[in-house]
């Protein structure tokens, strides 16, 4: 029985809407598992970048299933296997976290391993089972016998802008409005609808005639075709392995982005698919059946993109953040579009579609685990996000070029080297010169190596070794921070220790935020600096304690460099909760800081773990006072200002105690939320925020701060509400309070950083 003309014009629609569905199941259960997971991981950015990991591998896995299905048993006999996996997955659903993922991630000291395997238990099988579907959709219908299944690619586009609206979809509609078992429930049901739309493709599949023996080649391929008699065969070893390094560099260029926008903000979704929405678009764009973008142009701005990302990687820069993220987004953008329309303009007949994808997906896993299994093992930085620029330059080589003369390559070696040594030498030279801007020093160390490496980078590898050799050169440069005296990087991220560039204090750095400061004169030792000076908000909170304490036993979440232990006294008790080895390793080492071994009369307890989980182990009604030192301008634990958090600690603060919420943030202002969550509990609530600090406190090491207090009644915060620089905060109009299965981090943005 032949289908109708009419059957044949609404294939593309069932197909592409059914595709649209999938990918945009597939993308925005993403954002929704990694949200589930932050609680359980103390908010650190890596818990996104691993995530990215399974979800690429379950992509690749899926493609694999997809390639040797296609191959194995043939188009039709895999729909109706692949029907049957979707409708067993339904068996799956509604996800969430089980009580043995719960223990998994709570108590594994290899907590990437522990989360990619708490993902495999609570959604693997059905995003495996989604992952296959995008492939497996465009092969079926290039064995249609409608007019466009010789060149099924246009349906990715399709693919594509599902994914691209569920990701923005994610964080402007969704986290906004619907706690997470609402969203789990409502990604089941489309589940469900996807499940019904492929019984439909599977059955259309099933009344097509037999597609003719030889589908034609792409227009780019087929022109090459005629012009040098190449044949439509499988592809070889060569072009799959370029086709993987094509997809690999995008793929890591994504999350080392990811990184920079997760630790300068925070580790939220809202910025985590930013970068992942800008990748899919390129997908769309690249694909498409007309070209937005000429891929010439493309070609030329990525080498200046390239350029200008070196120079702002070296530089360090940190303000203007607004500038700087959307320099980064737009460079990012560039490269990605580059290297998929390479992959565009090569992919292969519609038979070898589901290879093309395979190897497409091989790459993007290869990048994932390299940025975030063995990149933060290998390097003591963030390398990989420079090392996936000098690739990118690397791919710009065409593979005629690569047998150069002997000659030619030297050269190139001989550029390089010399970049690389005067880099170096005027990084040594300017650093010491007073009398010199920091911003002139930073355009003459690193603005002008780069700029004649690019006059002199002719060739694609010349350019890359140039760009290379500027940035190896350019480490002997000290950024804002100072020289760096010590490095070590885990899990929760880079945490460094900084010789001040006045020479008189030493830093802990983590991202490009400073955690603590302690000055070098012994007289100063056990002086508290940076936002905890005796004068600032820290000052007037401890004063408040000590009049009057509730409890002699005090909590700190967040150890930092250790300068609130210069608070303690005779006779307290202090806990310290910290979830990162790496800091507690630096603050116990007195060749960098000596607070936590040298300035509290008692050496406090230093329990290692999520605040939330460890805090449940203490006694009730312990604490005279709690402080919350999490929020400052790194990745925040938006899981420590919920409800049932703040009735953790309320469970934990002794009757008369008070809570103290350090909250100093560039980019968020989390004053309102705390307001909110203070009147939802009835509680008393005030802060103080420093506008500003004179530069003769500056140059005493001190910081202006943010602080909040919040206690079970008014009278608790007596003391405090003598000074009038603190204020009754008061909570927005009609407030939605976060809670552990809701937030809205738009609302707490800052416009002006």
């Amino acid at each position: 029985m032949q289908p109708s003309p009419v059957a044949h014009r609404s294939l593309p629609w069932l197909f592409g809407v059914t595709l649209f569905l999938s990918a945009a199941l597939l993308f925005c259960v993403q954002p929704l598992v990694a949200k589930m997971m932050l609680p359980l991981l103390g908010g650190a950015p890596s818990v996104w970048n691993t995530c990215m990991v399974f979800f690429q591998a379950a992509l690749l896995a899926g493609y694999g299933y997809a390639h040797v299905g296609a191959t194995r048993l043939g188009v039709r006999r895999q729909a109706w296997l692949h029907l049957a996996l979707v409708i067993a997955s339904i068996l799956c659903l509604p996800f969430g976290l089980s009580d043995r993922s719960v223990a998994l991630l709570s108590s594994s000291t290899h907590p990437a391993l522990a989360l990619l395997g708490a993902l495999v238990m609570m959604v693997g099988w059905p995003f495996f089972v989604l992952s296959a579907t995008g492939p497996m959709l465009q092969r079926w219908f290039s064995e249609t016998a409608h007019a466009d299944a010789k060149d099924p690619y246009f349906l990715y586009a399709a693919s594509n802008a599902g994914s691209l609206l569920a990701l923005l979809a994610y964080p402007l509609l969704f986290e906004p409005t619907l706690r997470l078992l609402e969203q789990t429930w409502l990604w089941a049901g489309g589940f469900v609808l996807l499940a019904l739309l492929l019984c439909a493709c599977t059955l259309a599949l099933g009344r097509q005639p037999p597609p003719h023996p030889e589908a034609a080649l792409p227009p780019q391929r087929a022109q090459a075709a005629a012009d040098g008699g190449e044949r439509a065969g499988p592809p070889g070893w060569g072009q799959s392995v370029r086709w993987i390094a094509l997809a690999f560099v995008p793929s890591s260029l994504m999350l080392g982005v990811s990184t920079f926008l997760s630790t300068d903000v925070a580790a939220v979704p809202l910025l985590w698919v930013v970068p992942l929405a800008l990748y899919l678009t390129t997908f769309v764009l690249a694909f498409a059946r007309r070209q937005v973008f000429p891929p010439a142009l493309v070609g030329r701005a990525t080498p200046m993109g390239a350029l200008v990302l070196a120079f702002l990687l070296l530089s360090k820069a940190t303000e203007p953040l607004t500038v700087l993220i959307l320099l980064h987004l737009v460079i990012f953008f560039i490269a990605a579009l580059y290297c998929h329309g390479r992959l565009a303009a090569e992919r292969p007949a519609a038979r070898h579609l589901t290879g093309f994808y395979l190897c497409m997906a091989v790459g993007g896993v290869l990048g994932g685990v390299f940025n975030a299994l063995l990149a933060p093992v290998i390097f003591s930085s963030v390398a990989e996000y420079p090392l996936g620029v000098i690739l990118l330059c690397l791919l710009r080589i065409e593979p005629s070029s690569a047998r150069a003369p002997f000659q030619a390559w030297r050269k190139d070696l001989a550029v390089a080297a010399g970049l690389g040594a005067g880099t170096a030498a005027l990084a040594w030279g300017v650093a010491s010169a007073t009398a010199v801007p920091a911003q002139a020093k930073t355009a003459l160390v690193f603005g002008l190596p780069l700029v004649v490496g690019f006059v002199l980078g002719q060739r694609p590898l010349r350019f890359a070794l140039a760009i290379a050799a500027v940035m190896a050169g350019g480490r002997a440069f000290p950024d804002q921070h100072g020289r760096t005296i010590h490095v070590e990087r885990d899990f929760f991220g880079v945490s460094r220790v900084t010789l001040d560039p006045s020479g008189g204090f030493r830093r802990l750095v983590h991202g490009n935020t400073v955690h603590g400061r302690q000055a070098l004169d012994p007289a100063r030792e056990c002086e508290p600096l940076a936002y905890y000076h005796w004068s600032g908000p820290a000052g007037r909170i401890f004063k408040q304690f000590e009049a009057a304490p509730a409890s002699p036993r005090v909590a700190v979440v967040g150890l930092g460099a250790g300068a609130l232990l210069c608070y303690a006294k005779p006779g307290q008790q202090w806990t310290v909760y910290e979830i990162d080895p790496a800091v507690v390793s630096i603050a116990s080492d007195t060749n960098y800081f000596s607070y936590l071994t040298r300035c509290a009369p008692l050496r406090p307890e230093v329990v290692l773990g999520d605040a939330r989980l460890r805090l449940r182990e203490a006694p009730p009604q312990a604490y005279g006072l709690i402080v919350l030192d999490a929020f400052s301008s790194d990745a925040i634990p938006m899981h420590l200002l919920t409800r049932e958090a703040m009735a953790l600690y309320l469970a934990k603060l002794a009757p008369g105690g008070f809570l103290a919420f350090h909250i100093s943030n560039r980019c968020l202002d989390l004053g309102p939320v705390l307001a909110d969550l203070a009147a939802d509990l009835h509680l008393a609530c005030l802060g103080r925020e420093e506008d500003e600090v004179g530069q003769a406190d500056l140059d005493l090491g001190k910081e202006a701060s943010y602080w909040v207090v919040v206690a079970r009644r008014a009278i608790d915060l007596e003391r405090i509400q003598q000074d009038s620089r603190w204020l009754r905060l008061r909570p927005r109009p009609n407030p939605r309070v976060w809670t552990d299965d809701f937030s809205n981090l738009v609302s707490a943005l800052r416009l002006r950083p």
